[in-house]
């Protein structure tokens, strides 16, 4: 799996903490509507990135444990929730989702953004589906680019819409089955003195056949296992390799 650079990870919560801003509003509206399961208040927010669904959980009052295989990542992560890991409430691990081991049980297992796609292949998921399964009480919630979404990375990319970076992103993927889709980014991050920081960094996401992902979260012990769209988690997609990007809900 994947750790990220100290430049792309100060890039990543300059521009892109939004979208696990926008999950936590869906994903924590269905859990809380959820029966009550075993540990609910606890959280483990997996490749945690820099920490803003964690925030967003932590502002509703669970508490949350984040993991993460980038130490520059919770770097930022705990400058993020800073007051909540003072009180306890917080707390951040440097681990890999596909190999990680803790004693404490949670809630709510989430993973948001395709990270769960960073992951290098099968072996790997299915490990990751594994390690979960051992420390969670109710719900896994994770989100999966598809090949549809993928082939949406074949272009070129300009962001310069504000002064604090300069981002270009080039994306491949050539929709071959047991390939992988790979995105080059290089920007320019604007530092406090008006220079600025290079930043290069290349990303990959893994592709994994959606029907497979089901079935072997199903042989691992997960029950009602569905892929959905973020808006509507209650409601099981008919066809979902037809959509860019899935929400897996699973339950222990």
């Amino acid at each position: 799996m994947q750790g990220y650079s100290p430049g792309f990870s100060r890039l990543y919560n300059l521009r892109w903490g939004g979208f696990a801003q926008y999950a936590a509003s869906h994903i924590l509206d269905f859990y809380a509507a959820t029966a009550t399961v075993p540990n609910k208040a606890h959280i483990l927010d997996l490749c945690c990135g820099t920490g803003q669904f964690a925030r967003c959980c932590l502002e509703q009052g669970y508490a949350v444990t984040g993991i993460d295989l980038s130490e520059a990542m919770l770097k930022y992560a705990q400058e993020n929730t800073a007051a909540y890991i003072q009180s306890g409430q917080a707390q951040f691990i440097c681990a890999n989702a596909g190999a990680f081991a803790l004693k404490a049980r949670f809630g709510l297992v989430v993973s948001t953004f395709d990270a769960l796609n960073h992951l290098a292949d099968e072996t790997a998921l299915q490990s990751c589906f594994k390690r979960v399964f051992a420390v969670c009480d109710g719900y896994f919630i994770f989100d999966l680019n598809t090949p549809v979404g993928l082939r949406q990375w074949n272009n070129l990319q300009v962001d310069d819409a504000k002064e604090d970076a300069f981002i270009l992103s080039r994306g491949i993927y050539d929709g071959q089955p047991g390939s992988k889709a790979w995105t080059r980014i290089t920007g320019f991050v604007r530092n406090a003195d008006g220079t600025y920081e290079r930043v290069d960094e290349t990303a990959y996401n893994t592709v994994f056949d959606l029907a497979w992902v089901k079935q072997t979260l199903l042989e691992i012990g997960w029950q009602d296992v569905y892929a959905a769209r973020l808006q509507d988690l209650k409601t099981p997609l008919a066809e979902p390799e037809k959509e860019g990007r899935v929400f897996f809900v699973a339950r222990r």
